[in-house]
């Protein structure tokens, strides 16, 4: 019998002992990321499970991280709309913000000062609520000139360094313009495309979870 007690005892403190050096992500429990865009972050033209949402979930899941990414992206959506339905979506667990807006302002030609203005009032917005951002940055095409390319590319940079939060330079950087990674419009990442963002995004997400949890 008193083999038994001191088994138990020996096991009770090699348990207690794997929990005292268990990483703070261990300790905190789900995770949520919030990805708050346009059509690039809610998939457009893909399944579901092909989209950014759910294969940045996985992504985050398969280096076993307890992560769930809700979606909180509108196809057609313009900073304009963002900073217009932002209040009744900031709803339940948030820890990271990806805030991917600009897009479909370049699109439709808005002036750049406008899409500074509404991306300034989101970043706001999510300061004061005390949410970390990944701010995903959008470039703007050749054709609508370097004037124009000049005043939008430089918003992203600049709010990221004004907000004090993270930046990442351009959504679609390495599937821009190559049609293998792009659907048949030309805009949209298909699967693949998709992945390469997800790859390369994960550690931007990894490094400000990880930030979170140790406040």
């Amino acid at each position: 019998m008193a083999d038994g007690y001191v088994t138990r005892l020996v096991k009770a403190a090699v348990l207690f002992a794997a929990l005292f050096w268990l990483s703070p992500a261990a300790w905190a429990g789900e995770q949520v990321v919030l990805t708050y865009g346009d059509s690039l972050t809610a998939g457009y033209g893909l399944p579901a499970a092909d989209g950014f949402v759910a294969r940045l979930q996985a992504s985050l899941r398969q280096r076993g991280r307890d992560v769930r990414v809700r979606n909180g992206s509108v196809s057609g959506e313009t900073t304009a709309g963002g900073r217009a339905r932002l209040a009744w979506t900031l709803t339940g667990q948030i820890d990271l913000v990806i805030l991917e807006l600009g897009a479909n302002d370049v699109l439709r030609g808005i002036d750049p000062v406008e899409t500074r203005r509404n991306l300034d009032n989101i970043l706001t917005a999510l300061r004061q609520r005390g949410l970390p951002v990944l701010l995903a940055g959008m470039r703007s095409p050749p054709n609508l000139g370097p004037i124009y390319a000049q005043a939008h590319n430089k918003i992203y940079p600049d709010l990221a360094r004004g907000h004090g939060v993270t930046l990442y330079p351009f959504f679609l950087q390495g599937v821009a313009a190559r049609k293998a990674l792009n659907q048949a419009d030309g805009i949209h990442p298909n699967a693949a495309g998709v992945q390469v963002i997800v790859d390369a995004m994960t550690p931007y997400v990894l490094d400000l979870l990880d930030r979170k949890t140790g406040e």
